[in-house]
């Protein structure tokens, strides 16, 4: 909308007239067609109604951008003087149409011109906001948003821990698997080609041989704190199957997740690293839910994961 003719000292030129809302042109524009001038917000209006010129009627499409009037146009409106807007609350102020904006800006009737409050918080506030501004009300806001701003960042916090976290695990996963990789290549160069990865002639390897591969299929079965009975009946099953004396002690006492390496010493831990756990070469201890893992056999997995001589695992089910 335009500014009322009436707030104008002196006559206004009917080109400076917008023909939509009869008042003098504010932000013009024109019709590239027929350069007819109006009020930006006038014109823009109109055409939301019907694609022709206000004035000559002649049709516009989309494709006809509106743009800005000529620059005498613009010089002309700049010399018009006009009344502040704030007259109604007692400014008597005249100045030119292009300055107009400033003055309000620092008018000392402008309603809303920004004040500080004189009542103790400090806060800046519109003028006309004065009589009903109350301090503790506007400063509890103040604080409730910044709370809520804190929780935010709290949170976002304790995401970014969590994300550093997960990080931190994968990077210990892949570190370990390197290593295991390394140690995989050093013993194969190691080994000559006319000899078995098995020394057959040791007690140990030799009872290896004899008990046959298992594979989990439900670790969540794993029994970490076994009873008294249980290890009992798969300490008879292991002595049955040919263990040597001198590390079934050990294998027993490795059966409680007590004595388990740092990998599956916990149940976070173990859900953690489950992945890994194909990883492992495991025996069947015969007839019985349950494997034992040993460390000559799975170097490969660190020594996060396994522990000498080995580790004993129960399952209530799940073995293959």
């Amino acid at each position: 909308m335009g500014y009322d003719v009436n707030r104008f000292q002196g006559d206004v030129d009917e080109e400076l007239i917008c023909s939509i809302c009869s008042g003098v042109l504010e932000e013009p524009v024109q019709v590239p067609i027929c350069e007819h001038a109006f009020c930006s917000a006038c014109i823009l209006e109109w055409l939301n109604h019907q694609a022709t010129c206000p004035v000559d009627r002649q049709s516009i499409t989309s494709s006809q951008l509106l743009k800005p009037v000529p620059r005498i146009l613009k010089n002309l409106l700049s010399r018009l003087t006009i009344n502040c807007t704030n007259a109604n609350f007692g400014c008597g102020s005249f100045v030119k149409l292009d300055v107009l904006n400033q003055h309000l800006s620092e008018c000392e009737h402008n309603p809303r011109r920004p004040v500080h409050c004189e009542l103790g918080c400090g806060l800046i506030i519109p003028l006309d906001e004065v009589g009903q501004h109350n301090c503790v009300r506007e400063l509890h806001g103040i604080i409730q948003s910044q709370g809520d701003q804190i929780q935010d960042l709290k949170e976002q916090v304790q995401d970014f821990q969590r994300q550093i976290v997960e990080l931190k695990q994968q990077v210990t996963v892949v570190t370990d698997i390197m290593q295991s990789f390394r140690m995989s290549a050093n013993n194969l160069s190691l080994v000559s080609p006319r000899r078995n990865f098995v020394d057959t002639t040791d007690e140990v390897q030799q009872w290896l041989l004899a008990l046959p591969p298992a594979r989990v299929t439900r670790w969540g079965g794993m029994i970490s704190t076994p009873d008294a009975v249980l290890q009992a009946v798969i300490r008879r099953s292991l002595a049955d199957s040919g263990c040597p004396q001198y590390i079934l002690d050990d294998l027993m006492e490795n059966a409680h997740e007590r004595r388990w390496s740092q990998g599956l010493s916990t149940l976070e831990t173990r859900q953690m690293n489950r992945r890994r756990y194909e990883q492992y070469l495991a025996r069947r201890i015969p007839g019985k839910q349950a494997v034992v893992v040993m460390a000559c056999e799975n170097r490969h997995m660190g020594e996060f994961m396994v522990m000498e001589p080995g580790i004993v695992m129960i399952f209530a089910h799940g073995i293959e």
